[in-house]
Parts: C-alpha cells; structure tokens; sequence
C-alpha cells in the first residue's frame, strides 16, 4: 500500500514538471506575429487597417478589399530574436545546478510565408483570400545548459486559410467579413532530473518507491547525473472570424476598425520519453511512458483601430491602436489516455495594447519610402510568470521600407525593423522542475520582401 501511494505522489509530481513546458508554448505580444504584410512593415504596421494599399488587407482590414484591384501579394518574413540568458538556476532539492552553461543565443531563426488574392467581382462586392501564419514561437537552448529542466526546444507553428468578403455599402463605409481556418502544430523539450525527482520521493515517503532501499544514489540515481528527456508533440484545427469596417470621409482620409476573433485551439498529440530509469518505467504505476495527449490553447481576440491621411500627393501619415485579449491564456490544462490526473499550469496573461506611427514618402510613380516607430506591450505579467520559453517584454519597433512599382503591373516592397526588448528578468520554476533566476540580453531583427502582382 505504501508503494502503491509512493509511486503515484511520483507521478503526480514528475508529471507537472514535464507540463510546464507547455506553459508558454502556447507567443508576438507574447506569441503574436504581426509581421503579416512587407508593405506594412515599412511603417512599423501603423494604419494597418486603414491603409487598404494591397491585397494583404484581406488580414488587417477584409472592408478594405473594395479599394483594391484583381491582385496577388506573395512575401516572407525573416524574423531573427536573440535571447542569451545571464544567471542561474537551482533543481528541485534547491542546489545549483553545477553543469551546462547559459544555453548559448535561444533565438531561432524563422521564417513567416504569407499568400494574398483579391478579386473584385462587381463595383460594390470583392472577395479574398489570405494564407498566413498568425502565431508562432521558436527557441531553442544547448542540451545541457543550466536551464535544461525547464526548457531546451519549444516551436509553434500555425498556418491560417482566411477567405473574405467586402461589401461597398456606400461612397464612403465599406464593410468586410472573413473566415478563418486554422491549423497548429506545436513541439516542446525538456530534461528531466530524476536523481533529483528521486531524492524528493524519498524524503516526502521516507522509503523509494517500488524498492527497500533508501539510497538513490546506490541504484545509480543521483542529482543533475541521470537525465531523462521529455517531449511532447501535439496538433489541431480550429476557426475563427474576422471583420471590419473602412470608412472613407474623404479621398485624403481613411479609418479602419478590425476584429479578429479567439480561436480554441484542441491539440492531440503524443508524450514521448528517453533514457528513462527502470525505477520510473516499470511497476503498477509507470511514470514516464509514452502515451497520448491532449491540450486546449486559447489563441486571443484583437481589436485594431487606425487611420490614414495624406498630407500632399507625396507626403502621407498613419497610426494604429491594437488591443489583444490575452486575459483567455488563464491556464495550460494537460490530459492523458492513461490514469493520470490532469496538470494544471496557471498562466494569468494580462491584456496588451500596440500603438504605431508611420510615414509615407512617394517619390514618383516608381518610389515610395516608409518609416514608422511602435511600442509593444508584453502580456507576461511578473518575472514570476516569465519563462525560459518566452523570454518575452515590452518592445519599441523601428521600422523602414521601400516599395518600387516596376511595371504597371509588378512591384516589389521590402521592409525592415529592429525591436528593441526591455530586459528581460525571469525567475520562475516548480518544485519537481527547479528554478531559473536571471535575465536576458534581448532583441529582434525582421526582414520582409513581397512582390505585388496586378493582374
């Protein structure tokens, strides 16, 4: 009875050690990404859903397609975060963790595709449709870095089918409607201190589960010397909407309001382990096996509000305000195919704000410069809550571009911005996966190029 009892205080435990590695898999404030549009990037995404300049409005603003002609916009986004930790962590038994270094620079290179079609198809009605990545994470620290057993790889990947309909309902409201599909796949590492987990057994039960002895180092088991490997892989289709409305008071002034709806993501998935001790495998009551999974994901509503105005036929100015409902990340709730209890890892995101400026130069009938500046908010709401997963703060875009009309029917747009992050301080963990204390040298780089295709 008393083994019995052990072994399953065991796997309550280990078990909630492993999901905090899905705590933040789940970030661009926070895992946004708004890099949807080169065009827009010039400009830091000020006016983004007022400017209506392409076809990639069918994501900021589907109202704005009835300003744009028979049109295909291609691009890709080269997103470059740098995250090189400074400081420490301890395991589970509270000892600092003697071996591995700081994780080496955790940012990922990646890379952001997007597809845009629109079509009007009478003088009052234009339909769209947008492919898009609208979420995404990607870190990766070294294998034995001091952190290991809260994180070492975490990817999130998302693509989005949007088709859209605009609706010209006057010389001066349009409105729009789009429908989103949207897959997830998300993959999530780490090491699993069972010398540690071991010890901790031990002094909570006083025996070791599944054996007399009460030495873990005498069955080969000793702190931060026997690790084992976790990961966790899962994937899902959901829906959404997304509306808006333009409206044009003049022919120098727009203003755009835009809706993007929470998407439940359910992902299905598997839990697969390696280099795991007997001791955790075997018996009534096996901890670490492998088994199927399923999670729920909340991926939060926005609200963007914005406005375009040409100043001269050369100079124009845009702004934008984007609220981001990331209250509905309260919880990562993990549950198994086996008998083991759900784990239940709080979260506790608060709402975001974005707020953007830009500026527009054309040149002549080929050129146009842009520039713009923008202040992100991070949802993340305490250093406690941070994680070597999202390193994430607020940020400040810069942002530049350049768009050039080769012919009357190509053009190209290409765009720029460094982030620049507030350091960001992290100290967080659990009592069966350690802690982590210090702070990150942090920063973004981001390149876009997009060809534009009047057909």
């Amino acid at each position: 009875m008393h083994q019995t009892k052990a072994r399953f205080l065991s796997l309550q435990l280990t078990t909630a050690g492993i999901l905090t590695l899905c705590a933040s898999g789940a970030m661009a404030s926070g895992f946004a990404l708004i890099d949807q549009s080169s065009s827009l990037m010039g400009n830091a995404y000020a006016g983004g859903s007022a400017i209506a300049s392409d076809a990639s409005t069918v994501y900021f603003n589907p109202a704005g397609m009835t300003r744009v002609p028979k049109q295909l916009v291609g691009g890709l986004q080269f997103v470059l975060p740098q995250a090189e930790f400074n400081g420490s962590a301890n395991d589970l038994l509270n000892n600092p963790v003697a071996t591995g270094g700081n994780g080496g620079d955790a940012g990922d290179l990646g890379v952001i595709p997007n597809l845009y079609f629109t079509v009007p198809v009478t003088n009052k009605i234009a339909l769209g449709l947008g492919i898009n990545a609208p979420f995404g994470l990607s870190t990766e620290y070294d294998k034995d870095w001091v952190g290991r057993y809260e994180a070492i790889k975490s990817n999130l990947i998302t693509i989005n089918i949007n088709p859209a309909i605009a609706y010209k309902a006057s010389n001066t409201l349009s409105v729009g409607l789009g429908v989103n599909l949207q897959y997830a796949r998300a993959e999530l590492t780490q090491a699993i201190d069972q010398g540690s987990l071991c010890i901790a057994n031990q002094i909570q039960q006083g025996v070791l589960p599944g054996t007399a002895a009460t030495n873990c180092a005498g069955l080969g088991l000793t702190p931060q010397g026997n690790d084992a490997f976790a990961k966790i892989e899962g994937d899902g289709w959901a829906g959404g909407i997304n509306v808006g409305l333009l409206y044009e008071p003049s022919h120098a002034t727009r203003i755009g309001l835009a809706y993007r709806s929470r998407i439940n993501q359910q992902l299905t998935g598997n839990a697969n382990f390696r280099r795991v001790d007997p001791l955790f495998s075997q018996g009534t009551f096996p901890i670490f096996v492998d088994t199927n999974v399923n999670a729920s994901l909340d991926l939060p509503q926005s609200i963007s509000l914005s406005a375009y105005h040409d100043l001269s036929a050369r100079w124009a100015v845009m702004a934008d305000a984007t609220w981001t409902g990331w209250d509905s990340f309260k919880e990562l709730r993990i549950k198994y195919d086996t008998f083991q209890p759900d784990t239940v890892t709080n979260e506790d995101w608060n709402n975001t704000m974005r707020y953007s400026l830009g500026i527009n130069y054309t040149a002549n009938n080929h050129w146009t410069f842009r520039s713009g500046v923008a202040f992100d908010q991070s949802p993340i709401p305490d250093n406690q809550h941070r994680t070597a997963r999202i390193p994430g703060e607020d940020r400040t875009w810069v942002s530049v571009g350049v768009g050039y009309q080769m012919t009357q029917t190509l053009g190209i747009d290409i765009g720029y911005s460094h982030l620049f992050v507030k350091e960001p301080k992290v100290s967080s963990g659990s009592a069966t996966s350690g802690t982590i204390n210090g702070d990150y040298d942090a920063s973004v780089d981001i390149a876009s190029a997009q060809l534009v295709w009047n057909l």
